[in-house]
């Protein structure tokens, strides 16, 4: 880490940004925590009310209104800043309105000196990865985003009711884009040991309809959840605890983020949401998971999605200055 100290900066104080704050807090995950925004006095605003609960906390923490400034010795930069994911509006169209947005925040961060971990949740999530990536110059690994983290644990519910398990005890994973494109590689899915396709042969209570139905419901988790209360954050706020706690705790474990592969699943040059090992350098390794054809297939086409958008982004060259908005 950069320092003995835990810490943690935060860009935009939006529902998102601070429900993984209030998160960070509750579960005493770092020492000292930093809130960047645009609109500074709601920064301190928020800063305020969350020192207000310190005393019914079992955290020490330091929370405060900052700069960019002091992101130089923070071990992880967490981005939520952007513009709002509209009702019925993909996370591939908030694209061109976030890309303005993220020149203005990463720049500032690396000037800063800052030699630490980011970690990327604006969406679209893996595309927004690896605008941090590119324009931050820093080791791929250094460059993560929440990529299908939340998506997985959506899916370790869902599975856990139907099949009366504890989610802890369900292994199975969401890949590729954290967006439309996404799958559920199956052949990978377990309860504990015992895989849940076999299950399925074994019991005729469990059938793979259901898993199908299953899986579209995660696909669309967010739609209806923005349908019904216009953002999702609470979830996603715990989402990027997880993986915070991995970095600082060096725990090597294993999480579905937004990662660039390199040569992994025969895709290159991509930022999607695949198993990690994930430690206090990153992303230690992307965990390869012995796919089926079909499965490898359904991930090369999340990738050509998210390649492509990236590239109809660049052959943009657009300019202009960013937006001037905050949050998530």
């Amino acid at each position: 880490m950069v320092n003995d100290k835990r810490k943690v900066v935060l860009v935009g104080t939006g529902m998102v940004g601070m429900s993984y704050a209030y998160s960070l807090l509750n579960q005493n995950v770092c020492d000292e925590l930093v809130l960047i925004d645009l609109d500074k006095k709601r920064a301190e605003g928020e800063a305020m009310d969350l020192n207000h609960g310190l005393a019914f906390s079992a955290a020490n923490m330091k929370i405060y209104a900052g700069e960019y400034e002091d992101c130089r010795d923070a071990d992880i930069v967490v981005i939520s800043a952007g513009v709002a994911q509209r009702p019925g509006e993909t996370r591939l169209a908030l694209l061109r309105r976030n890309a303005k947005v993220f020149r203005s925040i990463v720049e500032p961060v690396t000037a800063s000196g800052f030699d630490g971990i980011f970690l990327v949740a604006t969406n679209p999530v893996d595309i927004m990865t690896k605008i941090t990536y590119v324009l931050s110059g820093f080791n791929p690994r250094k460059v993560l985003g929440s990529g299908t983290a939340l998506d997985t644990a959506r899916l370790r519910y869902l599975l856990g009711e139907y099949l009366r398990v504890d989610p802890r005890n369900i292994h199975a994973y969401v890949m590729g884009e954290h967006g439309d494109s996404e799958f559920v590689p199956w052949s990978q899915a377990q309860v504990a040991t015992k895989s849940i396709l076999e299950l399925c042969k074994e019991n005729s209570e469990i059938d793979t309809k259901r898993l199908k139905e299953i899986e579209q419901e995660v696909q669309g988790a967010a739609y209806r959840i923005i349908e019904a209360k216009n953002a999702t954050y609470y979830g996603i706020g715990m989402a990027l605890t997880r993986i915070t706690r991995a970095i600082l705790g060096d725990e090597n474990s294993v999480v579905t983020v937004s990662a660039m592969l390199k040569g992994e699943y025969g895709q290159t040059d991509v930022f999607s949401g695949v198993p990690c090992i994930i430690n206090k350098n990153g992303v230690q390794r992307v965990l390869k998971l012995s796919l089926s054809q079909e499965e490898s297939e359904r991930l090369g086409e999340s990738c050509k999605v998210l390649r492509d958008s990236y590239e109809q982004l660049s052959q943009q060259h657009d300019r202009e200055e960013p937006d001037g908005v905050s949050g998530s």
